[in-house]
């Protein structure tokens, strides 16, 4: 069978036809709307989640069941929420897409919601991690991750593992980063931890000069410093001001989630990043089959210099539920149907085995413990521990919003 594509370019769309046995009478096609940034400076992590769902269906074409898959993309460009929630209007309304995808950011995934409640659309979160966006809508199922699948068990981890007894807390302020920052404190506090600085360091847009933040750690002498900041080049000048300060020196513990020590990244840090522990669900490194084949066949298809990181994996698996839905329907596909199909689905993923909670609609999945290692003369990712099978906490705890 011949993959068929066509690309189409407009302002701020690209129609991207994907055709299986397009003789068939009996192939249906179905339009899916992608809301992604693919311009500016998060332009490139848009992209990982871009090619990502792309792999997924040039490696599998019979997973859709014979029918056509249609991406019509459009650019939320920034996370403000106005322009995806545009995007997401004008998908629904002139496009007629059955589903919608992508959402990097969650306050475009936020913005969408009660318009694919309206439209009865289903959307599928193959990145924004804040932990309670499934609540806003029936019709919303994430294949990524949420903050506390992380930063909850960090904090356990934390006190326990590590010994902190006290840790400061830098965040990006806005809901992700929130997010992550009560899913660490919960965490640690259960292991008697004190958490003794609570930092908001700037929005999402532009990165900010760290330094005060840090000196400001610096000064109160916690054993832990815990950072969640968006990846990409926020994560990168955490870590170079890290370094800059002489914080390992002072006897201070720079941890967080898998943001900070992301794939595509992760070169660029330095020795500063050498002995970070993170938690999280994916890395390139992970010496698994089913990751060797997935990092492969990326390095195949976009250049042996090419790195999937966590967001790939992301746009992957969140095709391969598509795909599910589309074939478990037979082209047929509708709201109730989609949603059926993604309750309780599970998949053998690049992380790991995955599942959807039928419950919650959100991921089910392995949590591990990353250390930056220096490995051949390059950075690496070793995994020193897991968590297996993780539900979210926050909505296991009914911590606020999770719990309505």
């Amino acid at each position: 069978m011949k993959l068929k594509t066509k690309i189409l370019l407009g302002v701020t769309a690209a129609l991207m036809p994907f055709a299986l046995n397009p003789a068939s009478s009996d192939a249906a096609e179905v339009k899916v709307g992608v809301v992604l940034t693919y311009s500016g400076g998060a332009a490139h992590l848009g992209k990982q989640i871009d090619q990502g769902m792309q792999l997924y269906m040039d490696s599998h074409p019979e997973a859709f069941g014979g029918h056509t898959v249609k991406l019509i993309k459009r650019d939320s460009k920034r996370p403000g929420g106005d322009i995806a929630k545009n995007a997401v209007q004008e998908l629904i309304t002139r496009e007629g897409v059955k589903i919608l995808a992508g959402f990097m950011f969650s306050p475009n995934a936020m913005a969408s919601a009660p318009l694919a409640t309206q439209g009865k659309v289903p959307m599928i979160i193959m990145n924004a991690g804040t932990a309670w966006i499934p609540s806003l809508s029936p019709y919303i199922a994430r294949v990524s991750f949420t903050m506390w699948h992380s930063g909850y068990p960090l904090g356990k981890y934390a006190g326990t593992e590590l010994g902190c007894k006290t840790a400061a807390a830098g965040y990006t302020d806005y809901p992700p980063g929130k997010d992550s920052r009560n899913a660490f404190k919960t965490g640690f506090e259960t292991t008697g931890g004190s958490l003794i600085e609570d930092i908001p360091m700037g929005g999402p847009r532009e990165v900010p000069d760290f330094t005060p933040f840090f000196q400001r750690v610096k000064n109160a002498k916690p054993d832990c410093f815990f950072v969640f900041v968006p990846a990409g080049n926020h994560a990168t000048a955490v870590v170079k001001t890290y370094e800059a300060l002489a914080m390992a020196d002072a006897g201070i513990r720079l941890i967080g989630p898998g943001d900070i020590t992301q794939d595509t990244e992760l070169q660029g840090m330095g020795k500063g990043a050498i002995g970070m522990i993170t938690m999280h669900h994916y890395a390139a490194d992970y010496d698994t089959p089913q990751n060797k084949k997935f990092v492969a066949a990326w390095k195949k298809a976009y250049g042996a210099d090419s790195t999937p990181d966590f967001m790939a994996v992301g746009g992957w698996d969140g095709m391969a539920a598509i795909a599910h839905a589309v074939k478990t329907q037979n082209g047929n596909v509708s709201a109730d149907g989609t949603m059926a199909a993604l309750s309780g689905w599970s998949f053998a993923s690049p992380r790991g085995q995955i599942s959807i909670d039928a419950d919650t609609r959100d991921i089910v999945m392995d949590v591990n413990v990353h250390k930056v290692v220096q490995r051949n003369g390059r950075l690496a990712i070793e995994v020193i521990g897991t968590v297996p099978q993780v539900k979210d906490p926050c909505k296991e705890l009914k911590i606020g919003k999770c719990g309505k």
